[in-house]
């Protein structure tokens, strides 16, 4: 009695004929978008409020960044800089305003209902 091969059905494309199996890369460690981010918001001097870990919020304009933390200057206040790992997440002051009065809009839309 001859021994039988165990056929497998192929679940990914072959390279050359069936020699090598084609893979997908793997993504890229770093995408370069808090990079760019930031580089904008500098290069702008946009006001943007930062949120820490314990709620407390800070205004001012990022002056500069590194991989654990920021620079932020701060109009009429000292310049802190703060770890990354304290913020809980940042915003143009731009839109606080705006969300502020889309929210006072929709109180004073439901008080008329």
């Amino acid at each position: 009695m001859a021994a039988r091969k165990l056929i497998r059905p192929e679940t990914e494309p072959t390279v050359e004929g069936g020699r090598g199996v084609r893979r997908k890369n793997a993504p890229p460690e770093q995408t370069n978008a808090e990079e760019y981010y930031y580089l904008k918001q500098m290069g702008a001097k946009t006001p943007m409020v930062i949120v820490l870990v314990n709620d407390e919020e800070l205004i001012g304009e990022i002056e500069w960044y590194d991989k654990n933390a920021i620079k932020l200057n701060r109009v009429k206040a000292p310049g802190l800089v703060i770890l990354k790992h304290n913020i809980r997440y940042l915003y143009k002051q731009s839109e606080r305003k705006r969300s502020r009065r889309t929210a006072r809009a929709k109180s004073a839309a439901d008080r008329e209902e």
